[in-house]
């Protein structure tokens, strides 16, 4: 893993060197405005599914796919996958941004098929490009579903002020094995935050959701173009795996079983497990082997700094 040491959140995504994100954002102050408050005794529950809800708004819309989610009573995580929009037409793109934001007169015009004089194309090409770019941009995507969460939990309590931190973390995925590590991770909070005891309880989960909804509309598994390189049954077996194994620094755990999906990716067990027990949240903005960490950094145009990183998988 790379430690993050306050680098600018464009050099912190480098789509030509992965398409895999984690981010993670935070109630501010840590409170539990998506859980129970034990001051108040009121509960926010709900929230969680407003979460939901929105991601999976804003993953049609904009060219990112959402990978894996956990989505805890006082923050969250996705996992995300930015795809290419190049091939997105002016028009497809402008109906596209008017899903979230009011277009210019002279951009409904376009669409609409109107006459536009020469310099009201060009300042259409322009916005199109701006707003083609926006729509593979996972700062654009947060604003979209923090604002939208923020603006209506505002509304509910009758306040104003902030109700996430001001910056949501980002960490780049580097390949296939801390793509994998990471989504675990993630679909493994609510167990080891004892919340439940299996995937299938973990309520507000991508997991729970492949499991009980054959059509998601998350990034599907297997040989499927654009989709994640290993199979759905193998990476139940595996985060079901994982979660049975009891950490000293985590509350929660399920019961033991090995999957033969470590065999497929040549993952010895005690190794995977401490990869898991290490893998941060928070605190590095890349995650993957040395070489890789480095050719990230050299990209980014950061310094190298090795404070944890995953094995090669052939090491």
């Amino acid at each position: 893993m790379e430690k993050t040491m306050g680098l600018a959140r464009k050099y912190q995504i480098c789509v030509s060197e992965t398409p895999y994100y984690h981010i993670v954002s935070r109630c501010v102050r840590r409170a539990f405005l998506c859980g129970n408050d034990h001051a108040s005794g009121r509960t926010f529950e709900h929230r969680r599914q407003w979460v939901v809800e929105r991601m999976k708004f804003l993953a049609k819309l904009f060219s990112i796919d959402i990978c894996a989610y956990a989505v805890m009573s006082n923050h969250f995580h996705i996992v995300l996958k930015i795809n290419n929009n190049a091939d997105w037409s002016d028009k497809r793109v402008l109906m596209t941004w008017a899903g979230l934001f009011d277009l210019p007169g002279p951009c409904e015009s376009y669409i609409r098929g109107e006459h536009l004089s020469k310099p009201q194309l060009d300042f259409v090409i322009q916005k199109a490009d701006i707003y083609r770019k926006r729509l593979r941009s996972i700062s654009w995507f947060m604003k979209c579903l923090n604002e939208y969460i923020a603006r209506r939990a505002n509304i509910e309590d009758g306040c104003t002020g902030h109700f996430w931190e001001s910056r949501f973390k980002s960490q780049a995925l580097l390949d296939e094995r801390a793509l994998l590590t990471c989504m675990a991770y993630v679909d493994l909070n609510p167990i080891r935050a004892a919340m439940c005891k299996t995937p299938e309880q973990s309520d507000y989960t991508s997991i729970q959701e492949r499991i009980k909804d054959q059509n998601t509309r998350l990034i599907s598994f297997g040989n499927v173009e654009n989709g994640l390189p290993f199979s759905l049954s193998g990476y139940l077996d595996l985060v079901d795996y994982s979660g049975r194994a009891v950490l000293e620094t985590k509350r929660g755990y399920i019961p033991e079983n090995l999957p033969p999906i470590l065999d497929r990716l040549n993952l010895e067990p005690g190794t995977w497990l401490e990869e898991l027990k290490g893998f941060k949240s928070v605190g590095f903005s890349a995650v993957g082997t040395v070489d890789q960490l480095k050719q990230f950094c050299k990209k980014v145009g950061k310094k190298f700094a090795a404070a944890h990183r995953l094995k090669p998988v052939l090491e």
